[in-house]
């Protein structure tokens, strides 16, 4: 996300409803934002876009990397779409969550097909775009655009539960509640709002952490209704857990990084040595051609897209 240009402060007393966490949480953020090269201008829209998909998911140390080798290979969306799905899927590495690489690539084809190679600002349009979901649409228009717009990612729905609704964490999905109240919350202001936007993702991400929380560092800790609480512990549904360590996904990871690694078809027998239980590796290697990520040739040969 980039870190749009800072508009004036109104004050406190003639505000409307939100200002005592916007302002704050503002504040905060021109002192504590990280310096990410996705907030610099020279990113632009695209550049967001490619962050925003990259950083599903997956932790900023591991997107770093992998982000500046792709906008320096593909600084376009028509350089993108100028090439094979495969090559996408091949730049994504290790990031995981491989098909946002495929979806990229469609967004990137659709930019160059229908908008003339620039990322659209218009929410419907961004929206339209091939796997591009409400929150990705929000992001770009408000990072990218300086927009207002209710961004809500895990960050953001965490700060929210916590320091206005009073509870732990938020429900495991998106609800029309949390949307509602976001909504309310969204200064009236464009600029403001988009500032309010990248802030209060970035307190989620910094400070109101999922575990071991810092309330000493958060601006808003006094009207925090989750810490006036006590902080009552979560007793909504199980939290859902990320294992990794013997699923389909991990099997599927492996097959991949042969094919990555390969720059010709790939053997059956290549591919049955990355995994010991032939059933699981059939079943992952079976989804992954089914999920558009692996291409099955004649004669037992695999490889990455090419269409």
């Amino acid at each position: 996300m980039t870190a749009p240009t800072k508009p004036p402060h109104s004050s406190p007393a003639d505000a409307e409803p939100g200002a005592d966490l916007h302002f704050p949480v503002i504040d905060w953020f021109e002192e504590n934002a990280r310096d990410l090269p996705w907030r610099h201008a020279e990113a632009g829209a695209w550049g967001v876009m490619v962050s925003e998909f990259m950083l599903q998911q997956t932790p900023v140390s591991r997107v770093l990397p992998v982000y500046e080798q792709w906008l320096a290979r593909w600084p376009r969306p028509a350089d993108l779409a100028a090439e094979a799905p495969g090559e996408a899927v091949r730049a994504w590495g290790r990031l995981g969550y491989p098909r946002r690489a495929l979806r990229l690539h469609g967004a990137a084809v659709a930019i160059t097909e229908r908008h003339g190679g620039d990322v659209p600002s218009d929410h419907a349009q961004l929206l339209a775009l091939p796997g591009i979901g409400e929150y990705t649409a929000a992001a770009v228009a408000s990072f990218a655009y300086g927009q207002r717009h209710a961004v809500l990612d895990t960050n953001v729905r965490r700060v929210l539960a916590r320091a206005v609704t009073g509870v732990q964490y938020p429900p495991n999905a998106t609800t029309a509640a949390e949307r509602k109240l976001a909504r309310a919350l969204l200064p009236e202001d464009e600029g403001t709002a988009a500032r309010w936007a990248a802030a209060s993702m970035e307190l989620g991400a910094l400070v109101c952490t999922a575990k071991n929380e810092t309330c000493v560092r958060c601006p808003i800790a006094a009207r925090c209704a989750w810490r006036l609480a006590g902080k009552p512990e979560h007793d909504g549904p199980p939290r859902r857990g990320q294992t990794y360590a013997g699923t389909d996904r991990q099997v599927r990871g492996k097959l991949l990084a042969v094919l990555r690694e390969a720059h010709a078809p790939v053997p059956q027998a290549a591919l049955d040595r990355v995994w010991h239980e032939p059933v699981q590796r059939a079943r992952a290697l079976d989804g992954l051609v089914a999920d558009g990520l692996v291409e099955p040739l004649p004669d037992g040969l695999y490889r990455l897209p090419l269409t």
